[in-house]
């Protein structure tokens, strides 16, 4: 099968809704831009990539998204620097990862050229939508579903990939305070909790849900089996510092391998930091929180980067993380930004130019 792109198909919107953007007052996802990727996939084929203008889509009632959730997505970031040069953050990653969803939900995998020259074609139509301000960025989301018609249960025999864009503020803003899970589980063995199936995300809002009527903010996931282990932060990835070692679950078929995780553990160990990969127990961090030795929480994932936790409560009780001057989740998240933002070295090869 020819992987190549010969030219994405480009349709400009007649009129754009730029101007009616306040850009220094984003909300997080909520706003999207003129354009959008659209990529079909019909006879054991992906088609042409084409941008379009932004629009609604229509679907058969029969269309099997709807029935057996075929939906895999991604999440990404564009920034601007202040030479008004447009920057990703390790893309490559996010098409692989993407692939490995795909997978695991019986979805025809994307070729790597269809997946960089259609975003690459979008982002060089709606780079003026790529915000400048402080603290904020593009969010991109590539997503994939079944778009074959059918009851019977089945994988579909078509597809959809689109990828749309939203100008976005930060995701969360200040700390937050966490639930650890007791009852409800995120993922298991086995599972699709590796993937970044759609499917995932509804299973958590019920219990996030219940979480906020008590007063926190987020879940904080452990394993299905004891809940023994601490395993996620929401929809991030966890680390926790006991004094100066930070820790963080390994990754496996129930935990997502994050860009932001990895990114993290390779700048923390930059730093001269002690990163452990490793699983860790509910009841170590309630022991480190009672000793004092329990200095930090953070989620980590690409909309928040880093979300610092202030509390976490577990067993009806609440327990207070320290407030510090000079934090792991600070530093740490200055130097991703600095690296995303063009505003430090990288000497990861992590940036990419479009």
């Amino acid at each position: 099968m020819d992987t190549s792109v010969k030219n994405v198909i480009v349709e400009k919107a007649k009129t754009s809704k730029i101007d009616q953007v306040d850009f220094n007052n984003l909300s997080f996802g909520s706003i999207v831009t003129d354009h959008m990727m659209v990529c079909d996939y019909k006879d054991g084929a992906w088609e042409t990539p084409k941008v379009v203008p932004y629009q609604p889509i229509t679907l058969d009632p029969s269309s099997k998204i709807f029935h057996y959730g075929q939906s895999v997505f991604e999440g990404m970031k564009a920034y601007k620097d202040t030479d008004n040069n447009v920057w990703l953050f390790r893309p490559l990653e996010n098409q692989k990862r993407l692939n490995i969803s795909s997978k695991r939900l019986a979805i025809p995998e994307i070729p790597e050229a269809y997946f960089m020259e259609g975003l690459k074609a979008l982002l060089k139509v709606d780079q003026q939508w790529i915000p400048q301000t402080e603290g904020s960025s593009l969010y991109i989301r590539p997503f994939v579903f079944a778009t074959g018609k059918g009851f019977h249960a089945s994988p579909a025999n078509e597809y959809k990939f689109i990828i749309a864009c939203a100008p976005s503020g930060p995701y969360f803003s200040g700390k937050v305070k966490v639930l650890i899970e007791e009852k409800y589980s995120r993922s298991a063995n086995g599972g699709v909790g590796f993937a970044k199936a759609g499917g995932n995300y509804a299973g958590q809002f019920y219990p996030t849900q219940l979480a906020v009527a008590k007063g926190y903010n987020q879940v904080i996931w452990t394993d299905d089996n004891s809940h023994e282990y601490i395993e996620e932060a929401g929809a991030m990835n966890i680390f926790i510092r006991i004094n100066d070692t930070l820790i963080t679950s390994p990754t496996s078929d129930r935990i997502l391998d994050g860009i932001t995780r990895k990114s993290l553990i390779e700048l923390a160990k930059d730093e001269g930091i002690n990163v452990e990969v490793r699983k860790i127990t509910v009841k170590e961090v309630v022991e480190a929180s009672k000793n004092g030795t329990l200095m930090e929480m953070f989620g980590a994932g690409t909309a928040a980067v880093i979300s610092p936790i202030s509390a976490f409560g577990f067993q009806e009780k609440d327990y207070e993380l320290p407030e510090l001057d000079k934090s792991y989740a600070a530093l740490l998240k200055k130097r991703i930004t600095d690296i995303q933002y063009n505003r430090a070295e990288d000497k990861f090869g992590w940036r990419y130019k479009l």
